[in-house]
């Protein structure tokens, strides 16, 4: 009951543009993007909430995921193959994101995918991730969820990312404590009782929104220049 009314509250507009959260931030970013490749989109991506994009290509290896994506008709078209595997024309989409996936990469593989994302958008690369390493194991019995690299706002900017900072303090969070991936937003909560360091960490956004090296999460945004 609790997990479903943080839910709701963090899905309302006014809700995401005071504490910038990832669906604010994305619909924000993609104002301008009508085709969008939605790398490693999961089971509900954000990309759901983007009523201006009219075309998007989700691709999921995890075939679960992939099908309940399906069922909820988030993307035009969908491919199931890992990021990895992926080879699209130059200009393909206006955007690229890849949102809570980097991560799930190599350190090598993760740099030459956002090589070629830059290649493939037109307009701009979109990335979320964890800011640095944050250990995550299998989840949902998909292998695909553990977390082999760390992307911080240093590293981030050396490759030409703008970044903010999203889910509050990094100190506040720490690995998700659960074996399903699903709506609880409490489920990295480092403190108990989590609800209040909940909402701690949601008035902690406020201002690590601003200041990314303090943040748990980032929000990075390459534009393209051809």
């Amino acid at each position: 009951m609790v997990v479903s009314w943080i839910t709701r509250w963090y899905n309302i507009g006014v809700f995401g543009k005071i504490f910038h959260t990832l669906d604010f931030c994305l619909r924000r970013e993609l104002l301008d993007c009508e085709t969008v490749l939605d790398l490693g989109c999961g089971p509900s991506s954000p990309l759901k909430n983007c009523s201006n994009v009219k075309y998007s290509v989700g691709v999921e290896a995890f075939i679960p995921y992939l099908e309940e994506s399906k069922k909820k008709r988030i993307h035009s078209e969908y491919l199931n193959k890992k990021i990895e595997e992926l080879d699209f024309l130059e200009n393909s989409f206006d955007a690229v994101i890849i949102i809570e996936a980097l991560e799930h990469l190599s350190e090598e593989e993760g740099l030459n995918i956002l090589a070629q994302a830059e290649k493939w958008a037109k307009k701009k690369v979109i990335v979320s991730s964890p800011n640095g390493f944050v250990p995550q194991k299998e989840i949902d019995g998909n292998l695909l969820q553990k977390h082999l690299s760390g992307w911080n706002y240093l590293t981030m900017k050396k490759l030409g990312f703008k970044s903010w900072g999203l889910a509050g303090l990094k100190v506040l969070r720490q690995e998700v404590d659960s074996n399903t991936m699903g709506d609880d937003l409490t489920a990295s909560i480092r403190f108990r009782p989590r609800l209040m360091w909940f909402m701690v960490a949601a008035l902690s956004q406020i201002v690590v929104y601003y200041f990314p090296l303090l943040a748990f999460e980032l929000f990075s945004v390459k534009n393209i220049k051809k």
